[in-house]
């Protein structure tokens, strides 16, 4: 990402995060510099500066303020998305971040392709999933919304769709942000974000690829191995999968929506492990707080796995 563009997304970072009163100023005081915003513009950002719940739109409105800057490109919003994903697993820790980041600090700098395919679950569901981000993390909130019209979802193709079921077939989509074929170029190596429709199971499965789940909306349940008890885990809660270790994941009310970064052997296809509970774990419901009322309590354990 050029300074250029940096600058720009920074100017449009959303009223919230602390701190992000005065990137609006630096960036505005960067443009005026160039001559590509008046005084009277600079004199909002900067009256704003201190208050970072303050749209600086509002109050240029409010004063018949004008400036007029360049739309950013659909490709430097994915490039900005990347920056605001790493910045995001910064904050988190755990078996797997570290690794995750290391790949992207080799790769997230190259040049960002938008490459627009529109997906009916992400048109439904994404919107959903990104307000209930937006109450704690509205600057990642926003880089997704902007980087959207620009993202390549899919749905993945490598099982048997009577062994994964129908119901997740239809109801899922994710995109490759940084890997083979992906928006920014890599080798071995995945990063992106997958969306789930609410209350679909994912069926008991494993890879080669190691892989870590950033969930970004919760809760949802997880386990480790078929018929083992259900674990509810909240938003922001990294899951490891190392190498070809079982997992499941139950979403909860709220679409899933989740990072995942797989860090080598990524062309390594998934299959389906069979486990006899699947029809029981896809009619339960889980809630906000975690288990409906109707649900065994013996179906699902709170807490964490050790060693996750």
């Amino acid at each position: 990402m050029s300074e250029a563009q940096r600058q720009l997304a920074l100017l449009q970072l959303p009223p919230g995060p602390k701190g992000s009163g005065r990137q609006r100023n630096g960036a505005a005081m960067h443009f005026h510099r160039l001559g590509r915003m008046s005084d009277a513009a600079l004199e909002v950002y900067r009256i704003l500066a201190a208050h970072d719940r303050e749209d600086p739109r509002a109050l240029l409105a409010a004063q018949g303020v004008s400036h007029d800057l360049p739309t950013p490109e659909p490709a430097d919003c994915i490039s900005f998305l990347v920056a605001e994903v790493d910045r995001y697993l910064a904050s988190l820790s755990g078996p797997g971040v570290g690794e995750v980041r290391t790949g992207l600090a080799r790769w997230a700098d190259g040049p960002a392709l938008a490459r627009p395919q529109a997906s009916a679950v992400v048109a439904e569901h994404l919107p959903v999933a990104l307000t209930a981000l937006a109450s704690t993390h509205p600057g990642l909130a926003s880089a997704n919304e902007r980087a959207a019209p620009g993202l390549h979802w899919q749905t993945y193709d490598g099982y048997d769709p009577e062994a994964i079921g129908m119901p997740f077939c239809e109801g899922h989509a994710s995109v490759s942000l940084v890997g083979e074929a992906a928006h920014i170029s890599a080798v071995d190596f995945d990063l992106g974000l997958f969306l789930i429709a609410p209350h679909l199971l994912y069926r008991d499965h494993h890879h080669a690829a190691p892989e870590l789940y950033a969930p970004l909306t919760g809760p949802s349940g997880w386990r480790f191995g078929p018929d083992r008890v259900l674990i509810l885990k909240p938003a922001h809660q990294p899951v490891w999968n190392p190498p070809l270790q079982p997992h499941l994941t139950k979403v909860g009310p709220l679409p899933f929506l989740a990072l995942f970064g797989r860090t080598r052997d990524v062309q390594a296809v998934a299959q389906v492990i069979p486990a006899s509970d699947w029809p029981a774990l896809e009619a339960l419901r889980l809630t906000s707080e975690g288990l409906s009322q109707r649900d065994p309590p013996e179906t699902i354990a709170q807490g964490q796995r050790p060693g996750l």
